[in-house]
């Protein structure tokens, strides 16, 4: 059965050398709450842990790294991409406060390279442990006929835990507060459809030299996601409170993201000029002439997280990131529906333009003003 499986293009013995391969780099995620390491048909982690919250709410998070596969793929580079995968779905988990507590991976290819599926995983588990998130199981699947030998594709999902009296969110935030933007470390994991079409309109190759980035085109599109759970969880935890929310900015940009955590009858005024934009931002807008406009409804222009906090909260809250080694500045402030709309009405900016709506989600009206600077 097993010489007739392999002829169908599945190699079992891979697969066990992939696991042996990933064994010693998942282990050093792995804390006292973890009861069985790789190989169960479960992982398992000892909620005791959490006999010390008064009222803990569980968090969830998954998701995927896309297109930027696809140039880890043809850069044969496979080992940062881990890092994409946790910090889009554990920074996710810290908008609402939660600690990390463990994550699982999930990785389809063609046909399994065990080299290739360890240096994936090792990144893996390299962000989990920076993250103080334990890796307890994954599945590394081959799929013949459907994709090809060389293709892979991941995602993951990670639980962590928060006091419910400490959840973060729009019923927290007030008029008066201020928007911190945390800098990104370049394109993160959203909008590579784009930069690739780009890549590809200007007939460019990965490995082509760019003056202004100091390395390769490929190179600097494969800068990992930065990785913010311990700074921000370490503001949320010293602010006593002046942390109202966060907004992790993937997918639709500041502005969007930004507002899937205000409430209905609040809005934020957003300065362009508050903080440099990248030289990759540059390059996709100077180069392929796409408009800002347009970039921003899908990147992240240099603010990977934003930050609400109380006014009174500002100074403080700025020490603490820098102390973590965090580049944040304030960026905008919130204000009521009807003062953000005047604002646009003066500044003659069609109400259309002001961003609401964002993954099923009503808030309250996201201006971006100014321009964007180097």
């Amino acid at each position: 059965m097993s010489n007739a499986y392999s002829r169908a293009g599945v190699d079992v013995a891979a697969g066990d050398q992939a696991v042996e391969l990933m064994k010693a780099s998942v282990r050093a995620t792995l804390g006292p709450e973890v009861l069985a390491g790789l190989g169960g048909f479960a992982g398992l982690w000892d909620a005791s842990a959490l006999k010390n919250y008064r009222s803990p709410v569980l968090a969830t998070s998954t998701d995927g790294v896309g297109t930027k596969l696809a140039i880890a793929q043809a850069m044969d580079i496979h080992e940062t991409v881990g890092f994409d995968l946790v910090g889009m779905v554990v920074d996710d988990l810290v908008v609402s406060g939660a600690k990390p507590l463990f994550m699982t991976d999930y990785i389809a290819t063609g046909k399994v390279d065990p080299a290739k599926v360890a240096a994936v995983v090792s990144g893996i588990a390299a962000a989990c442990a920076a993250t103080g998130t334990a890796l307890i199981g994954g599945e590394t699947a081959e799929h013949p006929g459907v994709m090809r030998a060389d293709e892979y594709d991941i995602a993951g999902a990670a639980v962590g835990v928060v006091e419910r009296d400490d959840l973060l969110g729009a019923h927290r935030v007030a008029e008066g507060d201020v928007v911190l933007g945390l800098a990104s470390s370049g394109l993160h994991s959203n909008g590579y459809s784009l930069v690739r079409a780009v890549v590809d309109d200007l007939g460019w190759d990965y490995a082509r030299p760019i003056e202004a980035f100091g390395r390769t085109l490929g190179e600097e599109l494969l800068e990992p996601t930065r990785l913010y759970t311990k700074s921000v969880l370490k503001l949320v935890g010293s602010a006593g409170g002046g942390v109202h929310g966060i907004a992790h900015v993937t997918g639709g940009g500041l502005a969007a993201n930004l507002a899937r955590v205000l409430p209905p009858h609040l809005g934020a005024v957003v300065s362009r000029a508050a903080w440099p934009v990248p030289p990759v931002f540059h390059l996709l807008h100077d180069a392929a002439h796409v408009a800002w406009e347009d970039l921003e409804r899908t990147l992240n222009l240099g603010v990977g997280m934003a930050v609400i906090v109380g006014d009174a909260a500002l100074e403080s809250a700025l020490a603490t990131l820098a102390e973590a080694g965090e580049q944040a500045v304030p960026i905008g402030r919130v204000a009521l529906v009807k003062d953000v709309g005047a604002e646009a009405d003066q500044r003659g900016v069609p109400a259309a333009d002001l961003v609401s709506q964002a993954k099923g989600v009503t808030g309250g009206p996201v201006l971006l003003i100014d321009q964007y600077r180097a």
